[in-house]
């Protein structure tokens, strides 16, 4: 049976990559602080992101490790805040090579989450793979979480990295705190509306993680989004028609950044505009199950 380790794994992708792999037949090992909610069929292994310990001996003959550890980028981006996001990053992938680097016999592939925060604003240009990085905060995280996993010498692992777009799911990421505003008659477009959201069906994503971990020719720097970027109005927009909301006034910008904080985020988060296409996937072949927002959206929402 082929061991997966899910580092970080009991977030929302991380929860939502599992019962795939089960269904495939793996045995799926997550690495986590939290340890408590433990799910059926799934080994769970206390770590701390930082340092070796008694999980080091289940990478040892594994078939994958997937790495999705991270302090969650939504939050008030504070000096202490902005420390912690960039170290628990590099930390992990830090540890995780010396795991690797111990093992006799050592993980065929190591897939690394990253985000299509690399490319900074795009505005309306669009980003594939070959696009070069941005200058903002989450550029430079992405920098040095990429940085720090491209320095491991794994000569016998194949290396991937996925950067994320917004992953839409009803069991976590962005999408319960949109649909919260929505049904509240609160859902209007941010600012202009202009901005873009690369966003990305969560059972797309799962499937992308799945091809990296068996597909020997995947390799390398892939965006992990739904080929059709909308912007913030067309998705609000999108998003309002499937909970049968009406129209709502635009969110002017200083309130969207009042709200942000109140909130506990950082309140330009919803104003950057990342138009990224999966260019990669594509010419891999990677079919879509859901290629547009409308159909991802209502396969959501079946109920309504």
């Amino acid at each position: 049976m082929k061991r997966i380790i899910l580092a970080g794994g009991s977030g929302f992708v991380g929860q939502a990559l599992a019962p795939a792999l089960l269904a495939n037949g793996c045995h799926v090992v997550v690495l986590g602080r939290d340890t408590a909610h433990r799910e059926e069929a799934v080994e769970y292994l206390q770590w701390d992101g930082r340092t070796l310990g008694d999980w080091a001996s289940a990478i040892d003959g594994a078939e994958a490790i997937v790495n999705f550890t991270g302090k969650n980028m939504n939050c008030r981006h504070t000096a202490e805040n902005r420390r912690e996001i960039i170290r628990s990053r590099v930390d992990s992938v830090r540890v995780l090579g010396e795991a690797i680097a111990r093992c006799a016999t050592p993980p065929k592939v190591f897939v690394q989450a990253s985000g299509i925060g690399y490319y900074g604003d795009t505005a309306n240009h669009v980003a594939d793979e070959n696009a070069p990085r941005g200058t903002d905060f989450s550029a430079e995280v992405c920098r040095q979480w990429e940085g720090a996993f491209e320095t491991l010498d794994l000569c016998a692992t194949r290396k991937v990295v996925l950067r994320l777009g917004v992953v839409l799911g009803r069991a976590g990421g962005a999408l319960p705190m949109l649909e919260k505003l929505t049904r509240l008659f609160l859902g209007g477009a941010v600012g202009s509306g202009r901005q873009f959201i690369s966003w990305i069906h969560f059972a797309d994503v799962v499937r992308m993680f799945i091809a990296a971990i068996e597909q020997p020719e995947i390799a390398g720097v892939f965006n992990a989004t739904a080929p059709a970027p909308a912007t913030n109005s067309e998705f609000i927009r999108e998003l309002r028609r499937v909970l049968h909301r009406p129209w709502s006034p635009p969110v002017p910008v200083p309130l969207a950044r009042a709200g942000a904080w109140v909130m506990g985020t950082e309140g330009d988060l919803a104003l950057l505009s990342n138009c990224c296409v999966p260019r990669r996937f594509s010419e891999h072949g990677f079919r879509f199950q859901f290629p547009n927002l409308r159909d991802a959206l209502a396969a959501l929402y079946p109920d309504k």
